[in-house]
């Protein structure tokens, strides 16, 4: 069995899970997504929240009656994501990036990929194999949502610095057209911090 220390880009927050949990839930999900929720589907879909921490976004998607899988590769965090949202119908599921394995073996496609702070773990061999297996599990007509960090990197942890050029070159090398760009500042407010946002669609084979 993997545990966390042995998937790289995860090492350190195991140990600090019920902080990082804290933190994570101490921001709604309609302030960390204000400039990328007209992208999420308006109707129920098939939901993926890659690297889904605590489980503040899943929990909020499945609120609005999306079917949400959580894949969270640290067992900590998994484990505050299932507590504190105990009462919502969310799919956790162990798996990491880049390669996504166990999800991709499940055959499902989906309507909306969702990497909040997830990205920037990856370095550059990770990244193009992590969006190919996300271009994978897209559905026609779907959506990938991630955000960037921009800034310098927390002791302890692996961190890149990624554009959001790279990122969109990665995503159309694979077939998937940019639909959103946009820059802001931290949520937490850390001046020396900012983040790019940005939507990636599959169109559909019927154009």
């Amino acid at each position: 069995m993997t545990d966390d220390n042995d998937i790289r880009g995860t090492a350190g927050y195991g140990a600090h899970a019920t902080t990082l949990a804290a933190q994570y839930e101490s921001i709604s999900f309609a302030d960390v997504h204000r400039d990328v929720i007209h992208l999420f589907p308006g109707t129920p879909g098939r939901v993926l929240d890659i690297g889904a921490g605590s489980g503040r976004d899943a929990a909020a998607l499945a609120r609005l009656g999306h079917q949400v899988t959580a894949v969270e590769p640290t067992p900590e965090l998994r484990e505050q994501g299932q507590r504190l949202h105990a009462d919502l119908p969310i799919s956790w599921r162990a798996d990491h990036l880049p390669d996504l394995v166990h999800t991709r073996a499940t055959g499902e496609r989906y309507d909306l990929i969702l990497l909040t702070a997830v990205w920037m773990h990856l370095d550059a061999q990770e990244r193009s194999t992590a969006m190919r297996a996300l271009a994978e599990l897209l559905a026609d007509g779907g959506q990938i949502v991630m955000s960037l960090r921009h800034g310098p990197v927390p002791g302890g942890r692996r961190m890149f610095d990624v554009s959001a050029e790279e990122t969109i070159a990665l995503a159309a090398a694979q077939g998937l057209n940019v639909c959103h760009h946009s820059e802001r500042e931290d949520m937490l407010e850390r001046r020396d911090v900012r983040w790019s946002f940005l939507g990636f669609r599959r169109t559909s084979a019927e154009g």
